[in-house]
């Protein structure tokens, strides 16, 4: 092997080393921003550690939210029509949050199977619903208490 070959061979080495450095640190940077969306009923069959950071998503649960009268604290059932599960948020929650409607919340679980939300987002248009959620929540519960069919490939120009 002549000296242009082996240069050539280092230089292929060099790119290809820091080709995967690269991709390394992306997927390091992404990795905490990637948090993974269940259900109650996921959460159930899935028995997660309890400081686990994940979204829960489901719907607010009628008659279930309990305000703190000393301070933001709230309490209500999250559900997916299969499973409840309890959740407590201090804070403000979203202008768009009311029982019976979709809310994704972010945190962990408590020792008690509590989840504790660290922040709170209400679905923000009463037709639209990521079809994920949509099939998780109503394609093998049998409910038909949903008007809409699940819209996901809007195009706004």
């Amino acid at each position: 092997m002549n000296y242009l070959h082996k240069r050539r061979l280092y230089y292929v080495g060099l790119f290809v080393l820091g080709l995967a450095a690269a991709a390394g640190l992306i997927l390091y940077a992404l990795k905490q921003n990637i948090n993974v969306f269940l259900t109650p009923g996921q959460i159930a069959a899935a028995h997660l550690q309890p400081a686990y950071h994940f979204r829960l998503g489901g719907m607010v649960k009628n008659g279930s939210v309990k305000r703190d009268p000393a301070g933001l604290g709230v309490e209500f059932i999250v559900t997916d029509f299969k499973r409840d599960l309890p959740v407590r948020y201090t804070g403000i929650l979203p202008d768009l949050f009311r029982e019976g409607k979709g809310v994704i919340a972010e945190g962990s679980l408590d020792t008690e199977g509590r989840f504790i939300a660290t922040q709170v987002l209400a679905k923000h248009d009463e037709n639209y619903m990521p079809k994920n959620v949509y099939k998780a929540m109503y394609e093998k519960t049998g409910v038909t208490t949903v008007n809409t069919s699940p819209r996901t490939d809007r195009n706004i120009s």
